[in-house]
C-alpha cells in the first residue's frame, strides 16, 4: 500500500510538474510577445509627432535598456523605417532584417542567432516598425519562470511522501500488535484477541479471527469429547472379547467353547460396526459443504435402500415398503451420503420395532422446492425425554436391549446439516414413530 501510494503521488507530481512547466513556459512566451507588441505600438505612436527626432531616439532608448544578466528584462531591439523600407533609426544590436517583411510575428535566423521578430505598419502606411528579441534570451526567461513555478511542487512532493509514510506506519501499528499477539500465542490459547484501538478497516478481520478461534475451540472440544467417548465405547466390546477369549481357552466342553467363540464374533462385529461409524463421522465432521453436490434421484435411492433392508431381514419379520409421489423426485445433494442416512434410518427401524411391524419410506412435498425423506413405523415410538436427545453422539435410551453404540442417528443429523436440511423425529398422533430428513432442496 505504501509503495502504491508513493508511486501514485510521484506520478501525479511528475505529471503536474510537466503540465505546470509547459503552461508556465507558454505563458511567459505570450507575455514577452505582448511586450514586443506594446513596444511596437509605442514606437508607432512616437513617430507621428517626432519624425525629426528619430536620429536621437536610438540613443535615448539605449539608456533605459535592462541589465544584460536580468532574464526577466531581455533587451528589445528595433528598427524604424518608412513605408518604402528606408531605415530611419535602429538600435545598436538590432539584426539586419529588412523592415518590408510581412506584418506579424516570425522567427528568423541571422548570424547564427535566432530572433523573434514583430513587424508593424502605421495606419497610413507611412512608417514601419520592426521589434525583435533574441530567442535564446526569451528561452532563458521562460525557463526561469517555469522553473520557479515547479519549484514548490518539488519541495512539497517529498514532504507529502514522508507524511503518507508516517501516517500509514502509524495506522498499521495496531495491525502489527495484532500480528505479534497472534504469533506469540500458544496452540492451546484460543481466547478472543485483546488488541485495542484496531482501525475500523481491520475490525472485521479481528472479528473474523475471533469467530475462527471460537469455531476451532468448539471443534477441538468436540474432538476431545468424541475421542473420549469413542475410547469408552470401544473399551466395552474389547473387554468382552478378551473375557470370552479367556473363557474359550479354559473351556473343556465343546458347547461352552462354541458359545464363547460366538460371543467373540459378536463382540468383533460390534467393534467393527463402531469403528466404521467412527470413521464415517470423522470424515463428515470437517466438511463445511457437500464434496460432490449433484442432482440425486430419490426414487432410485429409496428403492435401492428398501431392497437392501429386505435383504437384511430375510425372514420378513417386518414389512418394508415405499410411498412415493408421481413426478420428478430429484434433489440436490450427495447420493452416497443420502444413501447412508436412509440405510441408518431403516436399520434403526428394523432393529427397534417389534416383529410384525410395518415400515414405510415416504417422500413428500414440503412446499416450494423442498422435499422430506421420512421413515415411518407403527411401533410403540419413544419416550419424550429420549425424543429430545435423538441424534446426540453415543446416546442410547435407558433399558435398551438391542445392541448399539448411539452413532447412527448422529450420522444422519450430520448428513442432514451438510444438505442444508435437518433431522426431525416425532411420535405420530395415531401411534407409531416418524424420523427423517426434512427440507431437502430440489
Amino acid at each position: 500500500m505504501l509503495a502504491a501510494l508513493c508511486a501514485a503521488v510521484l506520478l501525479l507530481w511528475l505529471l503536474t510538474g510537466v503540465l505546470s512547466y509547459t503552461r508556465a513556459q507558454h505563458e511567459a512566451e505570450e507575455l514577452m510577445d505582448g511586450s514586443l507588441a506594446q513596444t511596437a505600438r509605442l514606437l508607432l505612436a512616437i513617430l507621428g509627432d517626432n519624425e525629426d527626432d528619430l536620429a536621437e531616439l536610438a540613443a535615448r532608448l539605449a539608456t533605459v535598456r535592462g541589465a544584460a544578466d536580468n532574464v526577466y528584462e531581455p533587451p528589445l531591439e528595433f528598427q524604424i523605417g518608412r513605408g518604402d523600407g528606408t531605415i530611419l533609426a535602429r538600435s545598436d544590436n538590432a539584426p539586419p532584417i529588412p523592415v518590408l517583411g510581412v506584418a506579424g510575428y516570425s522567427d528568423i535566423l541571422r548570424q547564427d542567432t535566432s530572433w523573434r521578430v514583430l513587424n508593424r505598419v502605421s495606419a497610413d502606411g507611412r512608417y514601419r516598425v520592426q521589434v525583435s528579441q533574441s530567442i535564446g534570451l526569451r528561452d532563458r526567461a521562460a525557463l526561469e519562470v517555469a522553473g520557479q513555478t515547479v519549484l514548490p511542487l518539488a519541495v512539497i512532493a517529498p514532504l507529502l511522501v514522508l507524511f503518507i509514510y508516517l501516517s500509514i506506519v502509524r495506522g498499521l501499528r495496531p495491525l502489527e500488535r495484532l500480528a505479534a499477539e497472534v504469533s506469540a500465542r500458544s496452540p492451546d490459547n484460543l481466547q478472543p484477541l485483546a488488541v485495542r484501538n484496531i482501525p475500523t478497516e481491520a475490525a472485521p478481520l479481528a472479528a473474523a479471527i475471533d469467530r475462527l478461534l471460537q469455531r476451532v475451540g468448539r471443534a477441538l472440544d468436540n474432538e476431545r469429547r468424541f475421542t473420549a467417548d469413542a475410547a469408552h465405547e470401544l473399551r466395552t466390546p474389547l473387554a468382552a472379547v478378551k473375557v470370552q477369549t479367556q473363557v474359550a481357552r479354559r473351556s473343556r466342553e465343546a458347547d461352552q467353547r462354541d458359545h464363547a467363540l460366538e460371543q467373540i464374533e459378536c463382540g468383533v462385529d460390534r467393534a467393527s460396526r463402531l469403528v466404521d461409524q467412527l470413521l464415517r463421522l470423522a470424515r463428515l465432521d470437517p466438511m463445511n459443504a457437500l464434496p460432490h453436490a449433484e442432482r440425486v434421484d430419490l426414487r432410485t435411492l429409496v428403492e435401492e435402500a428398501v431392497a437392501t433392508a429386505l435383504h437384511a431381514d430375510p425372514a420378513e419379520q417386518r414389512s418394508v415398503r415405499c410411498e412415493l409421489p408421481e413426478g420428478d423426485l430429484h434433489v440436490v445433494g450427495d447420493a452416497d451420503l443420502l444413501q447412508i442416512a436412509l440405510r441408518n434410518l431403516l436399520d434403526n427401524a428394523l432393529r427397534y420395532t417389534p416383529v410384525g411391524s410395518h415400515i414405510t419410506v415416504v417422500v413428500q412435498e414440503a412446499g416450494g422446492d423442498l422435499v422430506n425423506l421420512l421413515v415411518r413405523d407403527d411401533g410403540p415410538g419413544v419416550s419424550v425425554d429420549v425424543l429430545g436427545r435423538l441424534g446426540e453422539r453415543f446416546f442410547r435410551g435407558a433399558g435398551q436391549a438391542i445392541e448399539g453404540n448411539g452413532l447412527g442417528l448422529a450420522i444422519v443429523a450430520r448428513i442432514a446439516e451438510l444438505h442444508g436440511a435437518r433431522m426431525r423425529a416425532r411420535n405420530l398422533p395415531g401411534g407409531g414413530f416418524e424420523i427423517g430428513l426434512t427440507g431437502l432442496r430440489r
